[in-house]
């Protein structure tokens, strides 16, 4: 798959964007699988992980803008406020909580991956990071389907 090919300089970015999804998977099957208040534990660490790269994604739109764009200029304007959305979605998902604030999470990188798909989102992404966000995106979000699920479960 050439969006994961590891032969030329993408290969750092790739596998850290990877191994970014290990602490997802992880306190996604441990909020399944860990006993009791292991469980509890693994749910309220996937919560605040979510948040935290959430919050991230937000970053690498505000280091474009400032790195590529004329700051007077519309584009320049757009991405910077909207490089604010994910950690304006993702603090109030952690004062939220439960499923509500997981779900709120989960659109956060919904709509992020929306924004980095438009013409004007896609600006200044290379091809090979966008097909890298839309794997790391399938797998975020169906981790996010999984805890909400068991927070339904416990309910």
């Amino acid at each position: 798959m050439h969006v994961l090919s590891l032969s030329d300089d993408r290969r750092l970015p790739v596998m850290l964007g990877l191994a970014g999804l290990l602490p997802f998977v992880a306190t996604a099957l441990g909020a399944w699988w860990a006993p009791g208040a292991w469980s509890v534990f693994a749910i309220q660490a996937f919560v605040y992980y979510s948040a935290v790269i959430l919050s991230f994604l937000g970053g690498i739109h505000w280091g474009l803008a400032m790195g590529r764009d004329a700051p007077k200029s519309p584009a320049f304007r757009g991405r910077v406020m909207l490089s604010m959305a994910p950690s304006l979605m993702a603090w109030p998902a952690l004062l939220w909580g439960g499923a509500p604030g997981t779900a709120l999470l989960m659109l956060g990188y919904i709509a992020v991956r929306g924004y980095e798909a438009s013409a004007t989102g896609s600006v200044g992404l290379p091809e090979w990071y966008r097909g890298l966000r839309n794997v790391l995106t399938v797998v975020v979000v169906a981790c996010h389907l999984a805890v909400i699920l068991r927070f339904w479960q416990l309910l």
